[in-house]
């Protein structure tokens, strides 16, 4: 079964990120572009995990920092994920030009837990926040 789409059917479901607010009025606002950019580092960040769950590459790509981004992005229909947790976060306000969020992804694969766990970077490009990858992977 393929992933749904951030489309008007799928906005009053609550958003994947886990704030507990309606898709459209969360993250999906950024998944469209119609609401604007992300605000802070740990937004975008909850919005490329609500991409993931969507099956949203083009938002995934579009957030991506350029340096980094790949030339393409093949998502594995097979991971269900389920739950994200923010474990922390450091710097990333809307005053910021650089920012981490340290979180953790619960998955499920062919019957099988997992969790993904990642302590992000992200810059401001453009005035906008972007993923660069794992710490330890910023760009200069």
């Amino acid at each position: 079964m393929p992933a749904p789409t951030a489309s008007p059917e799928v906005t009053d479901l609550p958003c994947p990120c886990g704030w507990g607010e309606p898709l459209a009025g969360c993250c999906g606002r950024y998944l469209t572009g119609g609401g604007g950019d992300a605000p802070t580092a740990e937004a975008l960040m909850r919005s490329r995990y609500a991409a993931f769950v969507l099956g949203d590459v083009e938002h995934l790509l579009r957030s991506w920092h350029p340096a980094t981004r790949p030339g393409e992005l093949d998502l594995d229909p097979d991971v269900q994920w389920r739950r994200l947790v923010v474990l922390g976060t450091g710097r990333g306000s809307p005053f910021d030009d650089t920012g981490t969020v340290e979180f953790e992804a619960h998955y499920r694969r062919a019957g099988r837990r997992g969790v993904q766990h990642e302590d992000s970077a992200f810059s401001r490009v453009g005035g906008r926040w972007v993923y660069e990858g794992p710490v330890g992977n910023r760009v200069a």
